[in-house]
């Protein structure tokens, strides 16, 4: 089974809401484990946005998290192509603005479905389908078309057998 990909709002949201570092320890060890395991990976992009706001979980990522979990986008540029071209043909079509966001090449969500493309991986998110959303691309309203799998946190988690 090819690792799952996690999305930022995976930490982020995990972090701020659900998952306090300092409250659900357990939770956060397991991330942590399963990292080491390679049973979840990222992206570099991703690495950037939670290293925006320097707080807590930058800490705890900057000590937890193996140096290989942030896989490099540059050799999925070609899928990285692929996946642009999915929001761009969209029906119904994305605005300018929308587009404009995703095709920002600073931007994780088409890299991330490009690295999610090209190893088979299944992308952990808690973004949801929004099919006739047109003024934000949702990661798994590329994925769909793209045959990605996404998941919730918690579906990973009974995915991969886990408990914390």
């Amino acid at each position: 089974m090819a690792p799952l990909i996690v999305d930022s709002n995976f930490f982020i949201q995990a972090h701020r809401d659900t998952y306090p570092l300092d409250v659900a320890t357990s939770f956060w060890a397991k991330i942590g484990e399963l990292a080491v395991a390679g049973r979840i990976i990222s992206i570099d992009k991703i690495k950037a946005e939670l290293h925006r706001n320097k707080d807590a979980l930058t800490t705890w990522c900057d000590g937890n998290l193996p140096a290989a979990f942030f896989a490099p986008s540059a050799p999925v540029i070609g899928q990285y192509a692929q996946v642009i071209n999915i929001a761009r043909l969209r029906q119904p079509p994305y605005n300018q603005r929308a587009l404009d966001t995703f095709f920002d090449a600073d931007e994780a969500d088409a890299w991330l479905i490009a690295h999610a493309l090209s190893g088979g991986n299944t992308i952990v998110t808690h973004e949801t389908s929004q099919p006739t959303k047109i003024a934000r691309v949702k990661i798994p309203d590329i994925c769909a078309p793209a045959g990605i799998r996404t998941v919730t946190t918690i579906e990973m988690f009974r995915e991969l057998g886990e408990r914390f």
